[in-house]
């Protein structure tokens, strides 16, 4: 009863919000306004001023983009639950997309009217998503008779792993949780501060030796797919008490939990590993190489993590139109090659363009199996993409997304899971955690300015790639 009054109350407090816009003569003026919530650092900024020629290029009307960018995905949701923020487009995680469908938050993207829109200008980029990544949203938990694909599309996505220094960590060893326990790596590791990324994780190494305990498992079998999707549900009072034991162990070893400065920890040399996400990964990889620095990450074999990002539209949203249209524009493979390009994430665009994009023999000695994502309209996987020389740390082969399940929210459990994630974490800093913060502070100029640079030289290496492909396709005619 108390939930139907506060509906009713936030109801007509939004009625009376759109009604004084109104007579303020504001709502002509957000509709040519399109404002879009973001991760930070997320896109090619570039593309935002583009949509705005490109949508009035397509529709005749002029739009301008508000961009605003949130590092939690609560913070986000904060800002929308109550209809206090009138963002059109929004990219939360997967297990938050779940949230808001379950309270109703979302409006449908593809309609059939804009479908019919998009098809008639022959613009519908909607069908670049792969296959598989559509799979993995059907899979979130939505009211009955919705089709979580209706309210959401994918745009970036990834593992949960180990990032480590090769100098001092085997590849045999980081294919194991074990390595976060090991005690040789006093103040060395540091930890991704998102407790549903390290929860999730921790929970299928703590039922693996569990199972192995209690004669369920051999003594080096591991859970299969679909036991590790299930404990993706798990948030009992057993397991959230089991977790706990098991991060109060690591703690002890642990010298930060960190939001995004691991990786300059990982690039110095000051933690040698880090359990964090795939495309921070590469990002880490690649500046430590310019410092001759070697490292590494792997998904470890007991089972982990596959995340996604995607485009929703809350219920508050005024230019859904223009929304639906940014949306599609994300979708467009040469757009979402471009996004790569700037972020070091994996689009979920997977057409045979961006295949082409990706494959390098130069740059990889081993090929990968991404028959599983990389598929056509008729569902047959793409030619090549059985056998793929590209980036394994991005592009995980069959093997690892067999042993990785999407989270799932945990609904009225969340607040336990973060009073023990509190309880984990204390009060207390380390004398790895100060120096991590403070070397955090210091480094974040220098950070950023690095970070421009490297996103100049992979839009010039992207741009340079395109004028060879251009001049090899003029010799070939």
């Amino acid at each position: 009863m108390k939930l139907r009054y506060t509906n009713i109350i936030t109801a007509l407090v939004v009625a009376f919000v759109a009604l004084f816009s109104i007579s303020c003569g504001v709502s002509d003026e957000r509709m040519h306004t399109l404002k879009v919530y973001n991760w930070g650092d997320y896109i090619d900024e570039e593309l935002l001023s583009e949509f705005e020629t490109w949508y009035e290029e397509q529709t005749g009307e002029s739009v301008q983009i508000i961009y605003q960018t949130f590092d939690i995905n609560e913070v986000m949701l904060a800002k929308i639950e109550n209809g206090m923020a009138d963002f059109d487009v929004v990219c939360p995680s997967e297990y938050i997309i779940e949230r808001m469908m379950r309270n109703q938050m979302l409006l449908p993207i593809l309609t059939p009217e804009f479908e019919k829109e998009i098809n008639d200008k022959g613009i519908n980029y909607f069908d670049c998503v792969s296959p598989y990544i559509k799979e993995q949203f059907s899979l979130l938990e939505a009211p009955e008779g919705q089709d979580p694909n209706d309210y959401s599309v994918g745009y970036m996505w990834g593992t949960t792993g180990i990032l480590y220094n090769a100098k001092y960590v085997t590849e045999e060893e980081a294919m194991s949780w074990d390595l976060m326990f090991d005690k040789r790596l006093q103040d060395k590791i540091f930890v991704k501060d998102a407790f549903r990324d390290v929860y999730s994780p921790i929970l299928i190494y703590a039922k693996t030796l569990e199972g192995r305990k209690n004669g369920t498992l051999g003594e080096n079998e591991m859970l299969d797919i679909e036991t590790i999707r299930g404990l993706m549900y798990d948030s009992s009072d057993e397991s959230i008490a089991l977790v706990e034991s098991y991060l109060k162990r690591m703690k002890e070893l642990v010298a930060g939990w960190e939001a995004d400065f691991g990786k300059e920890m990982m690039t110095q040399e000051k933690a040698w590993i880090n359990l964090m996400w795939s495309g921070d990964a590469v990002w880490a990889i690649e500046e430590a190489a310019e410092v001759d620095v070697e490292l590494a990450y792997t998904v470890p074999e007991e089972g982990s993590v596959v995340w996604f990002d995607g485009w929703v539209i809350p219920k508050y949203a005024v230019n859904t139109r223009a929304a639906r249209y940014f949306i599609d524009y994300m979708c467009k493979p040469e757009n979402a090659i471009r996004n790569m390009d700037a972020t070091g994430y994996v689009s979920v665009v997977t057409n045979a363009e961006v295949l082409d994009y990706i494959s390098s023999e130069e740059d990889y000695d081993e090929a990968i199996d991404l028959s599983y994502l990389f598929v056509d309209a008729e569902g047959n996987p793409i030619e090549g993409s059985d056998s793929v020389f590209t980036d394994p740390v991005l592009y995980p082969c069959r093997s690892v997304i067999d042993r990785c399940a999407v989270m799932h929210d945990s609904g009225d459990r969340t607040d336990k899971m973060l009073e023990m994630w509190s309880r984990v974490k204390g009060d207390n800093l380390s004398t790895g955690m100060l120096v991590g913060i403070i070397l955090f502070f210091s480094v974040m100029l220098i950070w950023g300015i690095a970070r421009k640079v490297n996103n100049y030289r992979k839009r010039q290496k992207h741009l340079k790639r395109r004028r060879h492909r251009a001049q090899d396709e003029k010799r070939a005619k």
